[in-house]
């Protein structure tokens, strides 16, 4: 764990509250940065912990190198204090499931509440993730709108199905950023500060990642 992650103890006599925060982060840019630090104060959290995906299950297209990913993020959330980034799911065999990572953190620290952090896309197929109402026990799953966009292709977020579980929207939003016009930005040689950090832009250079569209 980082200096900054541990000077952002637990308050005494409270259970702490962890947020989990996962995704490819191919590559993490500055919405991702922003829904953290915002996330951090909404929810009061003690620390959060920032997953760079393994095998992801429901990508139609391969995600870059995990070393690579682990690294950018590393980078994205770098001076944040209470986060801490975690290569689990990038270490683990088979697909990456959401539940596998909750189960492991909530065994790791059993005191935690522990609160999930997704978007508004991810949050419409919640009901289809694997193990979902065990998964719905672990945490509580905080979602975030998107800037700039009232729905998404599949019609706004319906919390009024999940008014029984632990389904909570976060007044932080998600910035209309996306990764994918990233990757397609240096595959034709354009910026991408500041839709990522320098630090980033700079690793995708030295490493001369997303050079095809």
């Amino acid at each position: 764990m980082t200096a900054a992650a541990q000077a952002h103890g637990a308050i005494p006599g409270r259970a702490p509250r962890v947020g989990i925060f996962g995704g490819a982060f191919d590559p993490p840019h500055a919405s991702h940065v922003k829904l953290a630090q915002d996330a951090i104060g909404e929810l009061e959290l003690d620390r959060l912990i920032v997953v760079p995906t393994g095998q992801a299950w429901h990508k139609t297209r391969s995600l870059s190198g995990a070393e690579h990913r682990v690294a950018m993020t590393e980078l994205a959330f770098a001076g944040i204090a209470g986060v801490l980034v975690e290569r689990n799911e990038t270490l683990r065999e088979g697909p990456s499931y959401t539940f596998d990572t909750l189960w492991e953190i909530s065994r790791r620290e059993p005191s935690a509440k522990l609160f999930l952090l997704i978007g508004e896309d991810q949050a419409q197929a919640l009901a289809g993730w694997h193990r979902c109402p065990e998964l719905l026990s672990l945490a509580t799953i905080c979602v975030a709108s998107r800037n700039g966009s009232a729905a998404t292709a599949a019609g706004p977020f319906e919390f009024e199905r999940w008014a029984q579980a632990r389904v909570l929207r976060l007044h932080c939003r998600l910035e209309p950023i996306s990764a994918t016009e990233i990757r397609s930005r240096v595959a034709r040689g354009q910026g991408v500060v500041p839709l990522v950090s320098e630090a980033v832009a700079r690793y995708i250079d030295q490493h001369h990642l997303y050079q095809t569209a």
